[in-house]
């Protein structure tokens, strides 16, 4: 065994130069997600739905580095295939893939039907899975064992433990998230990684009418006693994308201030 010096903190999470797509990175976790890339040094990729929010986003991120996006409907695999040809158009190559679009939806028991399990899915699961297969060719260019390509799905910690709120759709999809993400870490290896991240309570459009109600009882529930911020997201994003998170795979991190791993 050869000693070597440490590597340099700077560069050990360094994502400069990396080319990254965020999906649903307009708004919330994924706009806090593409920021940190930007700001990074990273050449970012953002879709969403929505031409607004693409135009937006890429406007007020492009003043802190690269930044490009475009709209898609992620919900279908042939949504899905569309998108990723149309990244295939403007890179030859991919370094970091975070699949971060999602929906929610939440009513009590008996109101639940089929067709909005199939939205919440859809999107949230099978996104994930089609985008991945199809962005794979990308991945592969320049990914070796020393410094694999990423895959980075973002879960939830609803999809660890047993929500309140009667989102079963949603918490089901995202427990699905956590189990994909080990399945494709165990095929993808050696040379791309595929981690999740599973947030608890951040400011986002997704959580807003929800903390506007609930948000201090929420935050006293926190054993960290605080909604996450921008940086809480970004930082972990970046861990897995650098170096420093280079010997990781198969992993579900909860970031929720010790929500469903303390108590």
């Amino acid at each position: 065994m050869t000693d070597t010096a440490p590597t340099p903190i700077p560069d050990l999470f360094s994502v400069a130069g990396k080319t990254v797509v965020v999906t649903g990175g307009t708004r919330g976790i994924g706009r806090m997600i593409a920021g940190g890339f930007v700001v990074g040094g990273a050449d970012v990729i953002v879709t969403s739905r929505k031409a607004d929010g693409v135009d937006a986003t890429v406007s007020e991120l492009s003043a802190l580095g690269s930044i490009r996006g475009v709209t898609s409907d992620l919900s279908s695999e042939e949504g899905a295939r569309s998108f990723a040809d149309w990244v295939a158009s403007e890179t030859d190559h991919l370094d970091v893939l975070v699949n971060n679009a999602g929906a929610t939806w939440g009513v009590p028991l008996a109101e639940h039907d089929t067709a909005s399990w199939r939205r919440v899915l859809d999107l949230n699961v099978e996104a994930v899975f089609h985008l991945t297969k199809f962005l794979l060719p990308l991945l592969r260019v320049r990914a070796t064992q020393e410094d694999p390509s990423r895959v980075i799905n973002i879960g939830s910690v609803d999809g660890l433990r047993s929500p309140e709120m009667e989102t079963y759709s949603y918490s089901s999809s995202k427990a699905a998230v956590h189990q994909l993400t080990r399945h494709l870490a165990r095929h993808l290896a050696p040379t791309i990684t595929v981690n999740a991240v599973a947030p608890g309570p951040f400011e986002s459009k997704m959580m807003a009418a929800t903390l506007e109600a609930f948000g201090d009882a929420i935050a006293a529930s926190i054993p960290l006693k605080r909604i996450g911020r921008p940086d809480d997201m970004a930082g972990v994003a970046i861990y897995l994308a650098s170096r420093a998170g280079a010997y990781v795979t198969g992993t579900v991190i909860p970031v929720g201030g010790g929500m469903a791993t303390v108590y």
